[in-house]
């Protein structure tokens, strides 16, 4: 287990940061996922950040320990997988998507492997 999934999991929730037009877009997510040295994290087909990752795979994770100093910055590239067996594996992980989604399967559930271009640590 990579010590930026570790520090992501322990956080609970982290920031995705997405390229919207000319401005950085960032929203708080929790679902994350580490699987043969990639990560991964997913939304829904309902939001604005399935659409810029769609369009600009450049991606942004950032994550503050509470009660402490330390923050984690992820700098990656992110790209959909449709591999319902992947989906399947980060519904295990991350129980709370079965609130939000019937199956692996669900039409409206997405699922993105990051590729970690950089990750720094901040403490």
């Amino acid at each position: 287990m990579s010590r930026a999934y570790s520090f992501l999991k322990a956080c609970g929730v982290f920031y995705v940061l997405t390229v919207n037009g000319d401005f950085p877009a960032g929203r708080p997510f929790g679902a994350v996922m580490e699987w043969e040295d990639k990560l991964y994290t997913s939304t829904n087909d309902f939001n604005q950040a399935h659409q810029q990752l769609r369009l600009n795979g450049h991606i942004q994770l950032l994550a503050h320990c509470p009660g402490t100093r330390t923050w984690l910055r992820l700098t990656g590239l992110a790209a959909e997988c449709a591999d319902v067996v992947m989906k399947q594996k980060m519904m295990e992980e991350c129980p709370v998507l079965s609130r939000h989604f019937a199956s692996a399967e669900d039409k409206h559930y997405l699922l993105f492997q990051i590729e970690v271009l950089n990750t720094e640590f901040h403490e």
